[in-house]
Parts: structure tokens; C-alpha cells; sequence
């Protein structure tokens, strides 16, 4: 065996043998930084990254073989370079990824968007979630262009094609203007928060829950568990209603058609005593108006507030229910009936 042919075997050995160890040594580490729980990473932290560690690891150890030029051939020296060049790239753009999921995950532990008075905690999640889109978007752009550009050939391949780049850059641009426009509107999303996580909306219709806020769309839970996707732009160009913009809290109307004979006072006793008994109403708004009266009913309009809009809506079935049935049972002549008047003219 000639004698450089027997260097580069125990080099590549020796290679191995310290990827090995120094792989088993940072794993080792970052497992113990996990275990304090006064650091930000989470004790799976050390799992989550082993396959960035391991490609990164064995990249850097091929190009220091590179350097030390221990490859015989060159066809495969410029292979492992290439190969080296795209784990290095790629193995710490996944690390960068990676890292900020597990801080984004951390960070938001602080904030129970569960809770009653969620506000402040659904401000919060709607931010990192679309922040996380876009630098997820980033690193991914310039880690596939650093890749892209390591190589001789697609370099010189964008010198020659550059005096064309002006007329290139307006005709995509041109193409890609909705999907640039639908970027930009997640992006104002984020900054403006016109919508957050959680929030409650009537779009196209529909009443429903605000479930995902990506960069170019956003998902809405509605109330029968279907799902709207919305494109961002949508909630920048078009209205719609926002039931949670600065609190939760909403009032609920009823309305009650009944004959002119009924005692208004009474009902709105009864409607204090059926708030009183419930855990649905808030405490705030106990109202009942006659807003409007008509050759045959009385308009009566029950107005109460709840803490968020299920509550509410639940409160205005209990109440309309319970005062049709107070109703029925105490005053059965006052609900709304026809008055038909018949005149006897005939003579003897």
C-alpha cells in the first residue's frame, strides 16, 4: 500500500474518531444546559438540534481535510468541498431555525392566551407568530443564494445574465405583485395588529374565531368548526368586524314582541331576577327598553353584557327563552294576537 494512500486512510480515521468525540462531547453539554431550568433552553433542546450538529460537525471536519489537501484525487476533493460548503449553509440555517422556535416557545410560556383577560397575551403570539414566518422566509432565501453562489459555474452564470437584470426584476416583479402585496400585508399585519390570535371576527359572513396568522394567510375557525383560509391582503383592503380589538367583553340584544296590555316593569323585574341567577352576565348592563310600537305589538328590547361573545350568546338564548316562558305562564293573553273588530248593523 503506497504510502500516501495509507496517510489518507488514518487521517480519515483519526477524522472520524474526532467527529465522534466532539459530537458526543457538545451533545453532552447542551443536554446538562437544558436541565437548568433557569436557561432558556428546554431540556429536548439537545435532541432537537443532533442531525444540524452531526451535518455541521462532519461538514467542518471536511473542510479542514479539505485545506490539510489529504484527498488524493482532485474529482473528489471538489465534490467533498461542494458537499462541505452546502452542510455548513444548511446545517446552520436549520440551527438558526430551530433556535428561534425553541425561544419563541420559551418566551411564550409566559403568556396564557387561555385565560379571561388574554389581551396582552394574544398581541404577543400574533407577533411572534408572523415573525417567526418571516425569518423563517429569510434564512431560508439567503442560505439557498449562499449555496447557490459557493458554486464557480452559477456565479459566472449571474455576472453574464446581470446587464439583463433590470428588464428581469420588472417583468417578476410585475408577476409576482400579488404574492410581494399578500407578504407586505402579513407583514403590517404583524406591526399593526388589526387582527391577533384569538380574536373574535365576522368575515365574509361568517363568525368565527381568528385560529393561524401565517404570512400570506390567515385561518378562521368558525363557529360549526369550519375553517375560512383568508389571504392577509383581505384584512388590509376590506372591513370587517372585530369583536375583540380592546376587550372582550360585549353586549347581547333581545328582542320581544308582545301585546300593549303587558306590564313592561314586570318583565324587567323578572329579567334582573334571571340575570342575578346566572353566572352568564358580567354585572354590568341590565337593560330593557319598548323601542318601537306597531298597530299590533309592542317592541321590547333586552340589552345585557357578558365577558366575550360565546358567553353572550349563550346569556341571550337563556334569557329569551326564560322570558317567553315567565311570559307564557303569567301573562298568556299579552302575547302578540290579532284584533278583529266586527260591527252588527242589521236592524230588526
Amino acid at each position: 500500500m503506497p504510502e500516501l494512500e495509507r496517510n489518507t486512510i488514518t487521517y480519515l480515521i483519526g477524522g472520524i474518531i474526532i467527529l465522534i468525540l466532539t459530537f458526543s462531547i457538545a451533545f453532552y453539554v447542551l443536554k446538562k444546559i437544558g436541565k437548568n431550568p433557569r436557561n432558556l433552553l428546554p431540556v429536548n433542546f439537545a435532541q432537537k438540534i443532533r442531525l444540524p450538529l452531526l451535518i455541521f460537525l462532519a461538514s467542518l471536519l471536511a473542510r479542514v481535510a479539505i485545506i490539510a489537501d489529504i484527498f488524493m484525487f482532485e474529482a473528489t476533493k471538489t465534490i467533498v468541498g461542494h458537499i462541505s460548503k452546502i452542510g455548513l449553509i444548511g446545517s446552520i440555517a436549520w440551527f438558526l431555525i430551530l433556535t428561534f422556535k425553541v425561544l419563541k416557545k420559551q418566551m411564550l410560556k409566559k403568556y396564557d392566551v387561555g385565560s379571561e383577560n388574554n389581551l396582552k397575551a394574544r398581541k404577543v403570539y400574533t407577533q411572534y407568530m408572523i415573525l417567526e414566518n418571516i425569518i423563517i422566509f429569510i434564512i431560508v432565501i439567503l442560505a439557498m443564494g449562499i449555496a447557490l453562489m459557493s458554486f464557480d459555474s452559477i456565479r459566472s452564470i449571474g455576472v453574464s445574465v446581470l446587464t439583463s437584470a433590470g428588464i428581469a426584476g420588472i417583468i417578476i416583479g410585475l408577476a409576482a405583485q400579488k404574492a410581494i402585496a399578500t407578504l407586505l400585508a402579513g407583514i403590517q399585519i404583524a406591526i399593526t395588529q388589526p387582527i391577533r390570535v384569538d380574536d373574535v371576527v365576522i368575515v365574509e359572513g361568517e363568525w368565527g374565531w381568528i385560529e393561524e396568522i401565517n404570512l400570506t394567510y390567515v385561518v378562521v375557525r368558525v363557529w360549526d368548526k369550519r375553517r375560512l383560509v383568508v389571504p392577509t391582503t383581505y384584512f388590509i383592503e376590506k372591513t370587517f368586524q372585530n369583536w375583540t380589538r380592546n376587550s372582550a367583553d360585549i353586549l347581547g340584544t333581545v328582542y320581544l314582541f308582545v301585546d300593549y296590555d303587558l306590564p313592561v316593569d314586570v318583565v324587567r323585574k323578572e329579567q334582573t331576577r334571571l340575570l342575578n341567577s346566572t353566572g352568564l352576565w358580567d354585572g354590568k348592563v341590565d337593560v330593557l327598553q319598548v323601542t318601537n310600537t306597531t298597530e299590533k305589538t309592542v317592541e321590547l328590547r333586552v340589552l345585557v353584557s357578558a365577558k366575550d361573545s360565546p358567553t353572550a350568546w349563550d346569556l341571550r338564548v337563556f334569557l329569551r327563552e326564560k322570558l317567553l316562558d315567565f311570559i307564557q305562564k303569567n301573562y298568556p293573553d299579552s302575547l302578540p294576537k290579532a284584533r278583529i273588530s266586527i260591527k252588527n248593523d242589521k236592524k230588526d
